[in-house]
């Protein structure tokens, strides 16, 4: 398997600083490397990233989102222990102080078993989808055997995490109606939420002993039932075209009664909602200095010469997107 390290030892052997090293992570620009709760790790072969700050003689080339913001596997490699810290080691052969360190984290945790029972969940986890009881889950239920997770994330990515391999998928759907279904809790604690989820293996020598799933809830929906779809589809087709009639379908009523009751619920009209959500977009493109504002629009499916969007993040920010971009790089 292949060597990690953490992003603060990239940062020493780069001469960079570690937050420079998270922000190359975050844009994809160190191949293989993955996120493990607030840190990274990185392939110890992996070169430190050109800066195109510096290279005054090319333009930056332009960074395109996916044209489908539907769910997808982020990334899957093997993770070497030996090269992640101290305490995640001494948690191999500590199954009891494991399981109280992780039920103390504030990220919803679960752990599964090589043929995809589950062995344990934290308290967050069970606070995050209302569980009172893990023995009407843990021992129980079976990941790999759930049809409903199967569809999410694809049989590749099952038999992935289940070799033993550390792998992450965004936006992951969450399946409360399912569990809800199941009998597994006795009321939904919200309609809807998108995930990130990060499966990390624990290996001891050659052997693989679990699958470790961290859960980072990216948005979570609550109130009524049709509103809250409607806004968690609005949220994964942010960079297509907002289409009325396509998400009132979509949400299983008509486009004027969809129009009004969105309106009566979240005081603001469905495109409004949209338009909130691209202007959200464009202000963390505008973080990143290797595109010109322009590309930081473009990014966004936005055309920076059109008035809307323009007036649009002035009237939500009260800066234009030069202002927006040199206030917030102080």
């Amino acid at each position: 398997m292949p060597e990690y390290f953490s992003a603060l030892e990239a940062a020493a052997n780069w001469g960079i600083k570690n937050r420079r090293v998270a922000l190359l992570c975050k844009e994809g620009r160190i191949p293989g490397a993955y996120k493990l709760g607030a840190s990274w790790a990185i392939p110890a072969g992996a070169e430190k990233p050109a800066d195109p700050r510096k290279d005054k003689g090319n333009k930056a080339e332009t960074k395109t989102p996916p044209k489908s913001t539907q769910s997808k596997p982020i990334s899957n490699t093997y993770a070497d222990m030996e090269k992640l810290s101290a305490p995640f080691r001494a948690l191999i052969n500590n199954a009891g102080l494991n399981y109280q360190i992780l039920d103390l984290l504030p990220i919803p945790i679960e752990i599964f078993a090589p043929d995809g029972l589950s062995i344990f969940m934290n308290r967050a986890f069970m606070e995050m989808v209302n569980h009172h009881d893990e023995r009407l889950i843990v021992g129980k239920y079976n990941l790999k055997n759930d049809p409903v997770c199967l569809g999410i994330i694809g049989q590749d990515l099952m038999d992935r995490i289940f070799r033993g391999e550390a792998c992450s998928f965004s936006d992951f759907p969450a399946p409360i109606q399912d569990i809800f279904d199941r009998g597994a809790i006795d009321e939904k604690p919200w309609e809807a939420a998108t995930m990130d989820l990060f499966a990390l293996p624990l290996w001891n020598g050659d052997t693989f002993i679990c699958s470790i799933m961290f859960f980072t809830v990216k948005n979570m929906y609550h109130g009524n039932t049709d509103i809250a779809k409607a806004k968690q589809y609005i949220d994964e087709h942010w960079l297509d075209e907002f289409d009325l009639e396509k998400t009132a379908r979509f949400v299983g009523i008509g486009s004027r009664h969809f129009r009004r009751i969105f309106k009566e619920v979240e005081d603001c009209t469905p495109m409004e909602y949209y338009q909130g959500i691209k202007i959200e977009k464009i202000q963390e493109m505008l973080h990143d200095r290797t595109l010109s504002i322009e590309q930081a629009f473009e990014a966004c499916g936005v055309d920076y010469r059109g008035k809307t969007y323009l007036s649009l993040f002035k009237e939500k920010t009260g800066q234009s997107p030069s202002e927006f971009r040199k206030a917030n790089m102080k």
